[in-house]
C-alpha cells in the first residue's frame, strides 16, 4: 500500500492472487503420482503452502504402502511459536485414511528451522505411538521460509 496507486482493494487482490498461486503450485505437485523418496520431495511440495504462514501449523501427511501421498490434514494451528498436538488427533487421521506410514510437518514462522526441545519430545512421543499402532513415522519436517529441516536427515528419528 506504500506504492502509489495501490490501495486497500488492489492490495487485497494481489494477496489473493499470491495465495492462489501458492496453492496451485503446491496442488500440482501434491496430486502427482510421485513416490516420496526423500525429505526434499516433501519439502518441495509443502514449502509453498507453509513458508509465509504467520502462525505455526502442524500437518500430518498420510502415505500409502507405495510411499505416495494419500492426503494431508491440518492437525493444529497454534500461535507465533507453538501449537498443541496430541497423538490421538494425529493417529485418528492416519487410521481414517488407512495410512501405511505418516510424515509429520510443521512450520516455524520465525524463519529458524532448527527443531526445539518441544519438537524433539513431541516427535519421540509420536514415533513411539506409531510403533504401538504399526503406523511408522517416516519423518518430521520443519519448514521455515524456503528452508526445511528433516529429523531423519539430522538423525533425530
Amino acid at each position: 500500500m506504500k506504492t502509489p496507486g495501490i490501495g486497500k482493494d488492489k492490495t487485497a487482490t494481489l494477496l489473493a492472487a499470491f495465495e492462489l498461486s501458492r496453492r496451485i503450485q503446491s496442488q500440482k505437485k501434491w496430486f502427482s503420482d510421485k513416490k516420496i523418496t526423500s525429505p526434499s520431495d516433501v519439502a518441495e511440495i509443502f514449502i509453498p503452502l507453509l513458508r509465509d504462514e504467520l502462525k505455526e501449523k502442524f500437518l500430518l501427511i498420510n502415505l500409502n504402502s507405495a510411499n505416495k501421498i494419500i492426503n494431508y490434514d491440518i492437525i493444529s494451528i497454534g500461535n507465533l511459536n507453538s501449537s498443541v498436538v496430541h497423538p490421538r488427533e494425529v493417529f485418528k487421521s492416519a487410521i481414517e485414511n488407512s495410512a501405511a506410514s505418516i510424515i509429520l510437518m510443521h512450520n516455524h514462522p520465525s524463519g529458524n528451522c532448527t527443531p526445539s526441545e518441544e519438537d524433539k519430545k513431541l516427535t519421540k512421543k509420536l514415533v513411539e505411538s506409531g510403533k504401538l499402532l504399526d503406523i511408522p513415522v517416516f519423518d518430521h519436517i520443519i519448514i521455515a521460509g524456503n528452508s526445511y529441516t528433516s529429523f531423519v536427515e539430522k538423525k533425530l528419528i
